[in-house]
């Protein structure tokens, strides 16, 4: 396969083309984007082997960040080295960036224009029926054994009763120690020669201690918002599924940017838009910047996109060259059944308080448990539930 690839050099401008077609066509999380990327890079265009994409995605599921995310930028990366990684990473989330920037603005254009704000009340509820399926199909690959139900409640009941943005990431980590130490595989961490290219690490860790260091001595709403959307970037595993809890306790209940509803809207939407879930942090910073005037809204809709993806893409330029050493370490492997079963225990618990905030009338409960049945049954899209539930939100309203 290598040597196909050799005799026959990619064009740049034909593979971007293929990873934009990719972008729009790529709806419902890694899940259903892995099967747009089999069926254009793979079947069509025979970038790479079947073989070869099961083991980037298994690469990019070790990684923290967005899981499709990185397995397209190392499909560019592959093909093209970094530039067309860095080409493709922009072709396939800049669209969907875009558009969620645009519409962080849009209870500001409903307020403008006299429309009803309630109007959009529905979407709220759509949204945790999403979220409600997430849990309930990460949960069915996570919980494997007795082990892994326990990191799984342990971590629902600690992020139930801790909303604080610290207690993530710890929950993160203990999962991944107990995994390690609660395994009875052998030879974890057996030594290979990885010759990294640490520059990009450095750059990695300089970002993260950076922020941290400007956050806490200037009071700046976008150095802030880049800190936060930075850290979730490289604290969540999997999709957009896995970081709403994270971004919602700091966002919503801590520092209080924007309402329930407005949060859930913003997810609800990007439901019905193709790309990268985690576009959905264009939104969410454009919303929390929103009293700044409209170019400091614009530009935390910024700092949210680039910070949320921009520590997996270090990543992936700081792995992939050593990928297939990497491989080797079980230890690695082992570690993300415990940090996947705590993800899978916080995207549950952040159904229920989702669910609890939207507020249990009898019409909220009725348009998520509809959600659900559709998502389960799979016979309708997700952009027409999304239409659906705004039309009928205007009709109703």
């Amino acid at each position: 396969m290598t040597q196909h690839l050799e005799k026959q050099p990619v064009s740049h401008k034909n593979f971007l083309q293929d990873v934009l077609i990719c972008s729009l066509g790529a709806y419902g999380g890694p899940e259903a984007h892995m099967g747009v990327f089999i069926d254009q890079m793979v079947i069509k265009k025979d970038y790479l082997s079947e073989e070869e994409l099961v083991e980037l995605i298994a690469l990019c599921s070790i990684l923290p960040g967005p899981t499709s995310t990185q397995t397209i930028v190392s499909i560019g990366y592959k093909t093209g080295g970094p530039i067309l990684a860095l080409l493709t990473m922009l072709v396939w989330a800049l669209p969907v960036l875009m558009l969620m920037t645009l519409l962080s603005f849009l209870y500001q254009f409903f307020e403008h224009m006299n429309l009803d704000r309630n109007s959009l009340r529905y979407i709220g509820p759509m949204a945790v029926g999403f979220i409600v399926v997430a849990a309930y199909r990460i949960n069915k690959k996570v919980v494997t054994d007795k082990m892994t139900l326990a990191i799984f409640l342990f971590g629902a009941i600690v992020t139930y009763i801790i909303r604080a943005p610290w207690v993530f990431p710890l929950v993160l980590i203990v999962g991944g120690i107990v995994s390690v130490m609660g395994t009875k595989e052998k030879d974890l961490w057996q030594r290979v020669k990885l010759n990294p290219p640490w520059v990009y690490i450095f750059v990695f860790l300089g970002l993260a201690v950076t922020g941290i260091v400007l956050t806490l001595t200037w009071d700046n709403i976008l150095i802030h918002l880049f800190e936060s959307f930075y850290r979730y970037g490289y604290l969540v595993f999997g999709g957009g599924q896995v970081v709403v809890p994270v971004m919602h306790s700091e966002l919503v209940q801590v520092n209080q940017y924007m309402t329930n509803q407005e949060f859930l809207t913003g997810y609800g939407l990007v439901q019905g838009l193709p790309g990268p879930m985690f576009s959905f942090s264009a939104y969410a910073g454009g919303m929390a910047a929103r009293s700044g005037g409209p170019i400091i809204q614009i530009l935390g809709a910024v700092a949210g996109g680039v910070g949320i993806f921009l520590p997996g893409l270090l990543l992936i330029y700081f792995v992939y060259p050593v990928w297939e050493n990497l491989k080797k370490i079980k230890g690695i492997k082992v570690s993300l059944r415990g940090i996947n079963a705590v993800a899978g225990g916080m995207i549950g618990v952040a159904a229920i308080i989702l669910m609890q905030q939207s507020g249990l009338e009898f019409e909220n409960i009725v348009v998520t448990v509809v959600t659900v049945l559709m998502l389960m049954t799979k016979k309708i899209p997700a952009p027409i539930m999304v239409l659906a539930v705004i039309v009928a939100g205007f009709l109703i309203g």
